[in-house]
């Protein structure tokens, strides 16, 4: 008999295939926003759950899941939306799927750098509207990127594969981690030990850090202050890294000059202040968005599920 999976949104038809394949399916069929209650309810019929990174599972989420769930896997590479320590403490097994995105992330990231350094979006605004009067010397004139400094804090695979794709525009690669990759790895860039000391440098400027207490709202009035005039930010990586009202501040006054963002703290609701600013290109979290990620985010999530079912580690575990 087939184990039972609870599927808590719908995902791209060659990840169902393979489950349906493999398990008795339960599936979130018109892909409402399922809650914690919700998700702990359908889970007292199935033998595993398969989550996204909209499911947000904080402890009492996890410690209101049935006692005979312990396998569970996520949709994402990022698991700041669940609380490792309780599943832990609850002996569930928990595994992500971090390779899928690598790709897709970088070339979004590619495309907020070079958009908003030639100023795209007011562009598009301007045809789209009928409001373009035709070309003009100094009509939305905006930067080159070849020969300037791109900052990249997080240089794990996204913020390496950002790199990969930058050189191609002959930008110079600058990043701090909190270990310094080997030479083969760096491909050229310079190590920065300190953020700070990457900040100083950074005409363009990459979030590629994973969401911690360390380095949540990290980007703020006191960081933007330590950056080249007019820099351009981008971040691919999440919302809560950014402290908006302090970003809005710099981009309204020209401290920075540009920002680029896929990502945003309590999406889809944004910060307001954000739709009026011209120099923004802004995009609804799209950093995944191609199904040769989504589908390779689908099979390493069914991996994790296959393996612990076998009594095997998973591939990607995070408990």
């Amino acid at each position: 008999m087939k184990k039972r999976l609870l599927i808590t949104r719908r995902l791209p038809s060659a990840v169902e295939e393979r489950a349906h394949r493999d398990y008795e399916v339960v599936l979130n069929e018109d892909d409402h926003q399922m809650t914690p209650e919700e998700i702990a309810e359908k889970a007292r019929d199935v033998d595993a759950v398969m989550i996204t990174i909209t499911d947000k599972m904080p402890e009492a989420a996890v410690m209101a899941l049935p006692e005979h769930i312990k396998i569970m896997s996520t949709f994402s590479i990022g698991f700041d939306h669940i609380d490792l320590n309780a599943a832990k403490a609850r002996g569930i097994k928990i595994g992500n799927a971090p390779h899928g995105v690598t790709v897709a992330t970088a070339e979004i990231a590619m495309l907020l750098l070079l958009g908003s350094a030639r100023r795209a979006s007011e562009g598009e605004h301007m045809i789209r509207t009928k409001s373009w009067p035709g070309w003009a010397p100094l009509q939305l004139v905006g930067r080159r990127l070849d020969n300037k400094k791109l900052g990249i804090f997080g240089f794990g695979k996204i913020g390496r594969a950002l790199a990969q794709r930058a050189r191609g525009f002959d930008m110079e690669i600058h990043y701090h981690d909190i270990v310094r990759v080997s030479p083969e790895l760096e491909q050229g860039a310079i190590y920065h030990d300190t953020l700070d000391s990457l900040l100083a440098v950074s005409e363009f400027f990459s979030i590629n850090a994973p969401s911690t207490p360390e380095t949540r709202y990290f980007f703020n009035k006191d960081a933007i202050e330590k950056m080249p005039q007019g820099a351009i930010v981008v971040n691919t990586a999440r919302g809560d890294l950014v402290k908006d009202e302090d970003v809005i501040a710099a981009l309204k006054s020209g401290r920075l000059g540009y920002a680029g963002l896929d990502v945003f703290a309590g999406e889809p609701k944004i910060n307001e202040a954000y739709y009026g600013l011209e120099n923004t290109f802004l995009l609804p979290h799209l950093g995944s968005a191609a199904i040769e990620a989504r589908n390779q985010m689908g099979f390493e999530a069914l991996d994790n599920i296959d393996a612990a079912f076998a009594g095997k580690e998973m591939p990607f575990a995070l408990t």
